[in-house]
């Protein structure tokens, strides 16, 4: 189960920064590095480092539970290669979640940021796509069909990242959910009239 040695391995390495900050300072996200002195492994880098336990936790217990569902999703609508593609949906996302952030703070040396979050959205908005009217409980208490938590999560990540004003990477979380939803469709168009299927009544 590739989703659990992920789990592992950010773990261990977002553990190990929490007594080491030199290790936060060297692999975040800093667009300024990135760009300016050619840091680009910290476009990887940051998604194995979480800010405090909070973050690490929430972020993993969500990637878990999504990630379970979509290696099952993988391998029943796609059948081959299922861990490859699971590493390429989570590494893409990874890049195709931080661009957007790259250009917008590649002038800015004091822009740091840390956290799995935009590829915990693919991952999510991924097992969306396969089964759009599962349930998914909307503030951990309101069971809404996840098509509608989807567009829901969509609009107040566009919203957020316009108003820039909490320390969260909003533009991450919508960039690597749009990714996510659309991968499927890159893997094997014809999953389209599932999709298509599964809101018809």
């Amino acid at each position: 189960m590739i989703s659990v040695l992920i789990i592992v391995v950010t773990a261990i390495f977002s553990i190990a920064a929490f007594s080491r900050p030199e290790l936060m300072y060297r692999y975040n996200l800093n667009p300024y590095q990135i760009v300016h002195r050619r840091q680009w492994y910290r476009i990887f880098t940051h998604a194995f480092l979480h800010a405090n336990w909070e973050h690490l936790i929430i972020n993993m217990l969500v990637f878990y539970s999504f990630g379970q569902a979509l290696e099952y999703y993988f391998h029943h609508f796609i059948g081959s290669n299922t861990t490859l593609l699971f590493l390429v949906l989570y590494f893409g996302a990874i890049v195709v979640s931080s661009v957007f952030t790259l250009f917008k703070e590649k002038d800015n040396p004091h822009y740091n940021a840390v956290g799995a979050s935009g590829a915990v959205s693919a991952v999510t908005f991924a097992s969306i796509f396969f089964a759009p009217l599962s349930k998914i409980y909307f503030m951990a208490i309101v069971p809404i069909p996840g098509i509608l938590f989807g567009l829901l999560y969509l609009g107040y990540s566009y919203y957020m990242g316009k108003k820039n004003i909490d320390n969260i990477g909003h533009d991450a979380h919508f960039w690597g959910a749009v990714f996510g939803f659309v991968f499927p469709l890159l893997i094997k168009p014809a999953l389209l009239s599932h999709f298509i299927n599964q809101l018809l009544p």
